[in-house]
Formats: C-alpha cells, structure tokens, sequence
C-alpha cells in the first residue's frame, strides 16, 4: 500500500510539474500573441485561454520533458519555458507588426495618415489599423487554434526544456526579426509607395507644364481617393502573403517569415 501511495505521489508531482512547465511557456507565449494577447481582450479571458492550452499540452507532453524525473527540476529551467514562450509570441507578433508597418507606409505614401488616425486605442493610421484587423481575422478563421497547438509541440524540439538561450543568439535572432519585419512590410506596401512615385512625378511634370494651375488642389483629392481604391485592390493580394509569412514564423518561430 505504501508503495502504491509512492508511486502515486510521483506521478502527481510529475504531471504537476509538467503542466507548470507548459503553462510558463504558454502563458508567457499569451503575453505577447496576436489576436488572444491584444490588449483588448480582458485578462481573465487570456488566462483562461492559456489555462486551457495547458491542460490540453500537459497529457502530451507526460515524458517527454526532460528532467522532470524524481526530483525538483533547477529553477533555470523553469525560467527557460518562459524565455521560450516569450520568443514564440514574440515571433508571431513582430509578424502581424509588420502589417502596421505597411499600413503607416501606405498612409504617410497616399496622404491618409491623418484621416481617423485616434480613433484606434494605438495611434496608427486608419489603413493600418484596418490592414492589421483583416490580417488578425484571416489568421482566426484559419484555424489559428489549431496552429497554436502545433506550434507549441514543435517548440519543443526547437527550444528544449531547460535549454536557456544565450544572450547573443536571442539579441541575434531579435534583430534578425525586426529586419524581416520591416523588409516584409516595404514588400506588402510597395505598389503604395510604386503609385505614390508615379503621382509626385506626374503632378511635377503638369505643374511644369502648367505654372499657373493649382496642382495641389487637384491632385489632393485625386491622390486619397487613388489611395482607398488602391487599398480596395491590392487587399485580397498582400492577405494571402502575409498569411504565409505569419504560417512560416508559426511552423519555424527561430527563422525568417
């Protein structure tokens, strides 16, 4: 009988300590996600969502974190779930950052950056608050749940339990990040910035033809309405290539979108 109490006692404190283990990565992970970790969604919901990954992550994970045998784990470890779950998050999130980004460069290249520029709780031009919304949604209906889980089990196997990164690979792999976020961004605002070109050259050569037209007062409007005609446009193209950059950093958090 003592033995059997033994026995269960070590397979409580094992299931305990892996589902502590996977909560700190998840609900680092939760701290900084899109969409579940925004800012507008209230915090028992988010804790409540990363309790629920957790309980459904702990029965796969029973064995298959190292170090979880007889004994208590170093407090290193724990502390690497967290950097782990930080990193994941991170990743996905500089992804979607880079929406924002294409957005404030197609404002300030289309003369939109003022229009309902407060009028999100981030202030950021209306087209990318719109541009970053359509993003968040599409990843939702795209099963962003289910990549979630995905994601994580494959973390594992890129970041190991107990693997604590080291300073210079983490601020490598941040800058490296940041990088293909602002590069992404330049790509999905490109025919923006291509149309903005084409109209500044137009609007110089019209004023040289003609000094005494106001150009600035004909080529305002034309210019905001080009802009929201060309967002209507160009939409359902730069959606599906951000989606597949936003898939590449879920399947690969550590390399390039």
């Amino acid at each position: 009988m003592i033995e059997l109490l033994q026995q269960l006692l070590g397979l409580t404190q094992l299931w305990l300590a892996t589902a502590f283990a996977v909560f700190l990565r998840v609900g680092a992970a939760f701290l900084v996600l899109p969409a579940l970790g925004d800012q507008m969604i209230p915090v028992r919901i988010r804790l409540g969502a990363a309790l629920a990954l957790s309980v459904f992550l702990t029965p796969l994970m029973i064995g298959e974190l190292g170090g979880l045998g007889p004994g208590a784990p170093p407090i290193r470890a724990f502390f690497s779930e967290a950097v782990a779950g930080l990193i994941l998050g991170l990743s996905l999130r500089l992804t979607v950052h880079a929406l924002q980004i294409a957005g404030s460069i197609a404002a300030q290249s289309t003369s939109l950056s003022q229009i309902m520029g407060g009028a999100s709780p981030d202030p950021q031009p209306a087209m990318g608050a719109i541009l970053m919304l359509a993003g968040v949604t599409l990843a939702l209906i795209s099963g962003l749940h289910v990549h979630l889980v995905e994601s994580f089990l494959r973390s594992y196997a890129l970041l190991p339990f107990g693997d604590l990164p080291g300073a210079r690979d983490l601020g490598g792999w941040g800058v490296a990040k940041v990088a293909d976020s602002f590069a992404l961004a330049f790509s999905l605002a490109a025919p923006f910035m291509v149309a903005s070109l084409l109209y500044n050259v137009a609007l110089g050569v019209i004023n040289k033809a003609m000094p005494q037209l106001m150009v600035a007062f004909v080529g305002a409007p034309a210019i905001t309405w080009g802009g929201l005609a060309l967002l209507l446009v160009s939409m359902p193209f730069i959606l599906p290539i951000w989606l597949a950059s936003f898939e590449g950093a879920l399947s690969n958090p550590l390399g390039a979108p």
